[in-house]
């Protein structure tokens, strides 16, 4: 035969599938993905099977963790040993696993991202969670397989005893898919678990009244919101946003600092540290001056403000957005159900598929044990047959030819029960002995019984079930309190570039040609200021360093300035074009403080609408559009829109008033028609409330109120009426 006769021909994209397929599958079922029963991966699970073998029990000495990783490459494990000794060591890791699964004795590695030492130096044991996940393993509580030489056998998963998906959680990517599982408080698991043996249809709201939401090895602040939380748990995918737990410290002088104890769960203290150092000296952390690392044990960040008049949660918030003393944990609940199929689950179906695993494991080994009794009854069964016939079966060992048989044919016992009788000693043929083994009989007898009626029964079974975990709730996790707060995030709105700004109070002016100043202190407004020759005061008004200044201009764009940044009173100011980039041909309609509520603006041509004060704050230099305007149209008014009235006059001295409710608002636009004109535009406009009146200023710095304003008021888009008599030329409110 030639090698050609050993060639077959095949499609090259056909062969190319199969091997991709063949390759996913195995990635998906045998690498990435845990099983939602034990919650493991099969080198984990191998790890702590090969470690049970060595008997590294929690009160045992340590052996060689080089040892444990030799034994699992050798019999289990056919990868790397490099492999296998890191996620042995992530099993050890206190900051990486909620309840870790191997007690290590050396270095593993810490919370900075330093490596663990090489296996030849350190050593390791199993912990009690661990032993709590092999319980019964013995017991053909689970199936085993062959390994991959087929020399022995390993387990297709462990007993569980620990919710340990979901307390230790997952993190795996397969081939076009993915596991991302947070750990969990076990005790919370397990009084959900209780809870969902009681109610089988429970919600998935009802079980986050147990289960809150991740319980982080790291602790930390969970803010998200709860309706959030139960949202992530109901659909299997979502996420958690996670903060740093910090305080504040005084320190002498009246001084503070921020000392963070504890940071986001997978984040390593020294890149932190480095990135936070990187951006301070980038200037993009002006709120700090120094950063130190005074950890021991414990984590300790210090965190020095730029200045003591800072408000310590405003820099924080800062903080939490531009580093990682904040971040966003995934949840991607695709995991392995019982047939070995992937899928997503909700935690209603996660805990509910360990309970049954539970359920499988009570059976099997309740069978095991009832296997074992049998046994044993045969066998007493046997010593009582010599028990009472003592002399002739002593006859038949001393003078048969064949003591075997003759005992099965005289005393009709079996093969098992003979041979158990030849292996007797002289010394168990005491009275006392024949005693002890009717006391045995007689108990092992009840034991049979009360399992029997226990596999035949499904609420006693459930019943014991529920008693296995309370009984773990009260040995391995007695002290098991929940490290992650659950927190809500202050609604702060700032900048955090602002945060050094100090806050003054200042004089606001604005020139009719565009030359702006702030003067310290809250000025009369009706004082004299002085102006350049040909210019005089178009606006001035009371404010602080912190706010920030919309300016509103007539191409129907709103720019805006940090009043911070205003030039002094000294002198006359700067021109608004050195900060902001206005046409030469554009004046100014407005300039009000930055802050809640509503404006109402207003074009010539008659057309308008409400904006929302704080979504027109432009965060660039050339402003932000929102009110359209036509050719030869500009915007001529814009107030402040609080009261319930509208009143707008045209430059032909027509006056409308309706209500505000029929104008409506918008984010950007042209607006809707206020007032209609024929050869006419609209002059201004003011917002009032209807029972305080429709004032205006008249010559003389007099005032006048008029409230019997039935003949004016109409619908929104009428032509009006021509004002009372005295009505100011041209036609203004102020």
């Amino acid at each position: 035969m030639t090698l050609q006769d050993n060639i077959a021909r095949t499609n090259f994209s056909s062969a190319l599938s199969e091997r991709y397929l063949a390759y996913a599958l195995s990635t998906i079922t045998a690498r990435s993905l845990p099983d939602v029963r034990d919650g493991l991966k099969p080198v984990h699970r191998r790890i702590l099977f090969a470690m049970r073998q060595l008997k590294l029990d929690p009160e045992q000495g340590f052996k060689k963790s080089a040892r444990v990783v030799g034994d699992v490459m050798g019999k289990f494990h056919p990868h790397g040993d490099a492999a296998i000794y890191d996620a042995m060591v992530r099993l050890a890791q206190s900051f990486a696993m909620r309840y870790p699964l191997v007690d290590g004795q050396g270095n593993f590695g810490n919370i900075d991202g330093d490596n663990a030492a090489a296996m030849r130096y350190t050593e390791a044991r199993m912990s009690a969670f661990a032993q709590a996940l092999l319980d019964g393993i013995d017991e053909d509580a689970v199936d085993f397989r062959p390994t991959y030489d087929g020399e022995s056998d390993e387990p297709v998963l462990l007993p569980a005893g620990l919710p340990n998906l979901l307390a230790n959680g997952a993190q795996g990517i397969a081939v076009g898919m993915a596991t991302s599982i947070p750990p969990h408080n076990a005790t919370e698991l397990a009084d959900a678990a209780l809870h969902l043996i009681k109610y089988p249809n429970a919600a998935i709201e009802t079980l986050t009244s147990f289960v809150k939401g991740p319980d982080f090895p790291t602790g930390g602040v969970l803010v998200e919101p709860a309706e959030a939380i139960t949202q992530a748990y109901r659909t299997g995918r979502g996420s958690f946003r996670l903060r740093a737990r910090w305080e504040v410290e005084k320190i002498s002088g009246g001084s503070w600092q921020i000392v963070v104890s504890e940071i986001p769960f997978q984040v390593q203290k020294s890149r932190l540290i480095e990135k936070m150092a990187e951006m301070m000296q980038a200037k993009k952390l002006p709120m700090l001056a120094d950063i130190r690392d005074e950890s021991a044990e414990d984590v300790r960040l210090v965190l020095e403000p730029r200045s003591r008049r800072l408000d310590p949660q405003a820099v924080m918030e800062g903080l939490f957005r531009l580093t990682d003393l904040e971040n966003r944990i995934q949840l991607n609940l695709n995991v392995l159900d019982a047939e070995g199929r992937p899928g997503v689950m909700d935690l209603r179906a996660v805990l509910r598929a360990w309970l049954e695993h539970r359920r499988v494991v009570l059976q099997r080994r309740s069978s095991f044990r009832l296997e074992k009794i049998a046994r044993r009854l045969e066998m007493l069964d046997g010593y009582l047959v010599v028990y009472l016939n003592l002399d002739e079966v002593i006859r038949i060992i001393r003078d048969g030819d064949n003591p075997k048989t003759e005992l099965m044919q005289r005393f009709d016992l079996n093969e098992n029960q003979a041979n158990g009788v030849l292996d007797m000693r002289l010394r168990a043929l005491r009275k006392l002995e024949e005693i002890a083994i009717r006391s045995e009989r007689e108990k092992l007898a009840e034991e049979q019984a009360d399992l029997q009626a226990l596999l035949s029964d499904e609420t006693r079974q459930w019943s014991e079930i529920t008693k296995q975990i309370k009984d773990m709730k009260a040995d391995i996790l007695k002290s098991d309190k929940r490290r992650t707060e659950l927190g809500e995030a202050p609604d702060l709105v700032f900048d955090a570039a602002e945060l050094l700004v100090e806050k003054e109070a200042i004089t606001i002016i604005c020139s009719e040609r565009g030359w702006i100043r702030a003067m310290k202190g809250h000025l009369d407004l009706a004082g004299e200021f002085k102006f350049k020759d040909g210019d005089g005061p178009a606006f001035a008004l009371h404010g602080d360093t912190t706010d920030r200044l919309l300016l509103f201009a007539d191409n129907g764009r709103f720019y805006t300035l940090g009043c911070d940044k205003l030039p002094s009173g000294r002198g006359f100011g700067e021109p608004l074009s050195l900060m902001l980039d206005i046409p030469a041909d554009t004046g100014l309609v407005a300039c009000l403080k930055a802050g809640p509520g509503k404006l109402l603006l207003a074009a010539s041509s008659g057309h308008g609408m409400q904006v929302d004060a704080e979504a027109v704050v432009a965060a660039t230099r050339t402003g932000k559009q929102v009110l359209n305007l036509a050719d030869r149209v500009r915007a001529v008014a814009c107030v402040q829109a609080s009261g319930d009235k509208v009143a707008v006059v045209g430059e032909n001295r027509k006056l409308l008033i309706f209500d505000l409710a029929e104008v409506p608002e918008m984010t950007r636009g042209r607006g809707v028609i206020l007032q209609r004109y024929k050869d006419a535009g609209l002059a201004d406009i003011k917002v009032f409330k209807a029972d305080e009146g429709l004032c205006w200023q008249m010559g003389g710095g007099r005032t006048r109120t008029e409230t019997d304003l039935l003949t004016w008021t109409g619908k929104r888009g009428g032509a009006g009426k021509m004002p009372p008599t005295g009505f100011p030329r041209p036609a203004r409110f102020t």
